[in-house]
């Protein structure tokens, strides 16, 4: 007679058709997905740039010198009074395992050391860590004050004398 089971039943000839349109609007929606992540992504660094280009101003540094990229971290080290040659750890994450830990530690003492720049303890330093954007543009709009490298102010170190 020559009808196919497919025609019958008002389907496409072709059992893989609808499988095709499935493919389709999954890779659809993750097009549309991985397209919201980049958005937010680009976000969160537009924010960063932002709270670092303030931060580095009331560091007393060029607002211009938190987008360039490598020289950024030099002067974030510079302003947290951390040895910006200790940026050469950064090399040493090509190492598996203690690589990615000494950049880690690096890290969370380089975000301790900001954070008693401006005057903070040890709570701030774990929002910086886990909160970052949100912190950094705290620490950069808010009523924070840099007092000097690592929190260590020229004025503090001298004695005080009392004229009795």
């Amino acid at each position: 007679m020559g009808y196919d089971y497919y025609d019958y039943y008002g389907y496409s000839s072709s059992p893989y058709a609808s499988s095709d349109v499935a493919a389709a609007g999954i890779l659809g929606a993750l097009g549309a997905l991985i397209g919201i992540i980049i958005f937010i992504c680009l976000a969160i660094y537009v924010i960063q740039v932002i709270a670092y280009w303030k931060l580095f101003t009331k560091a007393g540094e060029q607002g211009w010198k938190s987008i360039v990229p490598i020289y950024n971290l030099v002067i974030l080290y510079k302003i947290s009074g951390v040895s910006p040659w200790l940026l050469l750890i950064f090399l040493a994450s090509f190492i598996p395992v203690i690589g990615a830990i000494a950049v880690f530690v690096l890290n969370i003492y380089q975000t301790n050391q900001l954070s008693k720049s401006f005057g903070k303890d040890i709570g701030y330093t774990i929002g910086l860590i886990f909160l970052a954007p949100i912190f950094y543009m705290i620490l950069a709009f808010g009523s924070a004050t840099y007092i000097g490298p690592g929190g260590n102010n020229s004025n503090n170190n001298q004695p005080t004398t009392d004229a009795e």
